[in-house]
């Protein structure tokens, strides 16, 4: 029988939002930290020019809600938002799972 305590994922995605709860660098704790990293990482990986990726935050840490703005290059709009809006609304829904597991209400706003 296998001990299932020390089961942890270190290697792939397992391991990206294990280190999506790292602290700031002056060592507070980031409201979302794990909402943001996930929503930077996705569009990262689906777009054409992920250096022109941009995630913004305002925190509410009163309210537990983060409000992340996903900035990418303009003629990557297209591949972010998807047909009819798929791909966005499926990005918002991982990242909102994201900032739950950590008890932050987080929203998805695309800007150009």
């Amino acid at each position: 029988m296998t001990d299932m305590t020390d089961m942890t994922d270190t290697t792939g995605a397992g391991a990206a939002a294990v280190a999506a709860y790292d602290d700031d660098d002056t060592g507070n704790r980031v409201l979302g930290a794990a909402a943001r990293n996930v929503l930077s990482y996705l569009a990262r990986q689906i777009v054409d020019e992920p250096d022109a990726v941009v995630v913004q935050a305002d925190e509410d840490p009163n309210r537990k809600r983060v409000d992340l703005r996903l900035h990418v290059a303009p003629k990557d709009m297209g591949i972010v938002i998807g047909r009819r809006g798929r791909t966005a609304q499926a990005i918002r829904t991982v990242v909102r799972a994201a900032g739950a597991s950590e008890g932050v209400e987080a929203t998805v706003d695309i800007v150009d």
